[in-house]
């Protein structure tokens, strides 16, 4: 890449980042389009995750109903639901162990590996998880699922940025509840998935009240050399 159009980039990149924040309010008036945010989702399609498992569904809940009832059980998201273009509840696979069915479409159907290889392959991923204490019980495999979710929310919100659409990540509901509200309406297929996090995204109804604030990179970063 050219040194020009390389600074460039980053330059965009960055401002991307600055440009981004947690918006609580958006302006309901506004509509992402349909190509803008298929961009977004596809962000998210292409994300990495561990062992190239994508233990990861994007339910994009529009229904006005069905976003009240989350509402309702959600403190940290009333605004950004009631506002929002478009707001997602990401799920993260319950049951991703190696030796699952779900491991094994991913691995043979999806990524295509043929017999011998799938077998050898699985072998290795089953050390993996045991090595990284993975498999001690199903909590242990759906929070390792659910962090993999916060990579494809990270991207999702970044390439949003970039084309200056608005989001916001949100942890601030009633997890027992939201589970029964997706469990009631079949979203969680059985037990398969579960809720990790939630994200709205839109367009800001006003600006941030305060400027961007972090730490220097000195201050988070020690270089071991």
């Amino acid at each position: 890449m050219d040194v020009t159009v390389q600074t460039k980039k980053k330059e965009e990149i960055l401002q991307a980042f600055k440009f981004r924040h947690a918006t609580k309010l958006f302006d309901a008036s506004r509509k992402i389009t349909e190509e803008d945010f298929a961009f977004i989702l596809e962000t998210g399609r292409l994300s990495p995750s561990s062992i190239g498992f994508e233990p990861w569904k994007f339910l994009i809940v529009q229904n006005p109903e069905f976003r009240q009832r989350l509402s309702e059980v959600s403190s940290g998201a009333q605004r950004q639901l009631a506002t929002a273009s478009h707001f997602i509840v990401i799920l993260a696979r319950t049951d991703a162990s190696y030796s699952s069915p779900y491991a094994a479409y991913m691995l043979k159907e999806v990524q295509g590996m043929p017999d011998d290889v799938f077998k050898l392959t699985s072998e290795a991923y089953g050390k993996f998880q045991n090595n990284q204490g993975l498999l001690q019980n199903a909590k242990t495999l759906f929070d390792w699922a659910s962090k993999q979710t916060y990579i494809a929310l990270g991207n999702m919100m970044t390439a949003a940025a970039q084309i200056g659409i608005d989001s916001c990540p949100i942890e601030g509901y009633n997890y027992a509840e939201v589970h029964r509200i997706l469990e009631d309406a079949g979203l969680l297929e059985n037990g398969a998935w579960d809720v990790s996090v939630m994200a709205a995204f839109g367009y800001r109804a006003e600006e941030p009240h305060r400027e961007k604030s972090r730490q220097s990179v000195e201050q988070i970063t020690h270089w071991i050399e």
